[in-house]
């Protein structure tokens, strides 16, 4: 496993992320796809579904309602992933805080509840990970989900 952090302002926040417990969570989670990416993207997006882990963080795999290949969740919501979202603003921020984890760059933000979205960078479909303040972790969560987006999407910078 190779994890980089860039270097500024991202050991404090990743300090604070603790594993709160691995429950089982719920049978399926309600996760709305993003709103209709281009084709290409889609295809990206799909590609990417094969190859995600049945588990991440110790936590299985849920179905997701309604069922689509750009989303999957484990345990229940407590992480819940979403392929082909429009690009962050906060990508824009050279002051950002993010994470490379087995070549693939993750934008790391805070949310309000307490948890943390991580969205890849430099791809050709942008992938966010929500992850709830009970079940967050340092971004070696992030090794099985970054072997996946590094299979089925290549580096570069999507349009969309």
């Amino acid at each position: 496993m190779s994890l980089h952090h860039r270097p500024f302002r991202l050991a404090a926040p990743l300090a604070l992320l603790a594993l709160a417990g691995c429950a089982p969570g719920d049978s399926e989670a309600r996760v709305d796809p993003p709103p209709a990416p281009p084709a290409a993207v889609a295809g990206l997006c799909a590609s990417l579904h094969k190859e995600l882990p049945e588990s991440v963080a110790g936590l299985a795999r849920t179905a997701t309602e309604p069922v689509s290949d750009l989303t999957a969740a484990w345990g229940g919501s407590a992480i819940v992933l979403r392929c082909g979202i429009p690009k962050p603003p906060a990508m824009a921020d050279p002051k950002q805080e993010g994470v490379e984890v087995n070549g693939v760059g993750w934008l790391l933000e805070k949310m309000s509840d307490g948890g943390f979205r991580f969205t890849t960078g430099a791809r050709l479909a942008y992938t966010e990970v929500r992850v709830d303040k009970e079940h967050a972790t340092d971004a070696g969560m992030l090794v099985g989900l970054s072997a996946a987006v590094a299979k089925t999407v290549p580096v570069g910078i999507s349009s969309y």
